[in-house]
């Protein structure tokens, strides 16, 4: 079974490669670009066969390693 994460600041934090991707997409004339947010894409393989416990493997590991959820927010499909 495939887990995919995707991990996001949440608003309001400060996101100075969003910013720096803005900014080189600007200079490379593409224009009409507004705020840029950049963030994580995971794909874990897991051997698990149910898809409950698959989620809930993966809801821990994003709790204790793969997201900051401070300041990130994490969206996973199984």
């Amino acid at each position: 079974m495939k887990a995919r994460i995707h991990v996001t600041l949440k608003s309001g934090v400060l996101d100075p490669q969003g910013k720096a991707i803005a900014h080189a997409l600007g200079n490379l004339a593409f224009d009409g670009i507004g705020e840029v947010r950049q963030g994580k894409y995971i794909e874990v393989e897991l051997a698990e066969t149910d898809k409950a416990r698959a989620r809930a493997t993966v809801e821990q590991m994003c709790q204790k390693l793969l997201a900051n959820t401070v300041i990130e927010n994490y969206a996973i499909e199984i």
